[in-house]
């Protein structure tokens, strides 16, 4: 039996309790589209951790800490987000799951723990989503990022 959809209501209401507001979506910075719809699949392009007044930058292993990577990555999932509500006319509620996130952490050769970095975001896909924000997931160490991003995270969304 299939859950009862989740209304937009709901997804930014979990989110407000962990502490996060939709952002306005960041325009692309060279020749690509945001977010693409094919059917029932939205592709958002990879965003970085970027929230307000807050930017994490830098390489972790370095001068970013495993803690900010971690925070990082929820903020690159908080920009999917909005990306997704800019995708679907502000209607969230439209999302039936979180189908993959692709993670990229900016990292020195010797740091080892990309995948807790990426739990980040995973997490909070569960949290604002519950069962249906378990996704698939690849995650890569990467010298180095766009706008020096510590983290970009990419997304695909089973949207109805």
């Amino acid at each position: 039996m299939a859950a009862a959809p989740m209304t937009s209501d709901t997804i930014l209401q979990r989110l407000a309790a962990l502490g996060f507001t939709l952002p306005i979506p960041a325009a692309p910075v060279a020749n690509y589209v945001p977010f693409a719809i094919s059917g029932t699949l939205l592709v958002i392009s990879g965003q970085g951790p970027i929230l307000g007044e807050t930017r994490i930058l830098g390489k972790l292993g370095a001068e970013v800490s495993l803690e900010d990577g971690i925070r990082a990555a929820q903020l690159c999932f908080v920009n999917l987000l909005a990306q997704a509500n800019a995708a679907l006319a502000g209607d969230l509620g439209r999302v039936r799951r979180v189908v993959r996130l692709g993670g990229f952490i900016a990292a020195t050769a010797a740091f080892t723990a990309h995948a807790q970095v990426m739990n980040g975001a995973s997490d909070l896909a569960v949290a604002v989503f519950g069962e249906r924000g378990r996704h698939a997931r690849t995650t890569v160490g990467v010298p180095s990022l766009p706008l020096d991003f510590a983290v970009e995270v990419e997304g695909w969304f089973e949207i109805a």
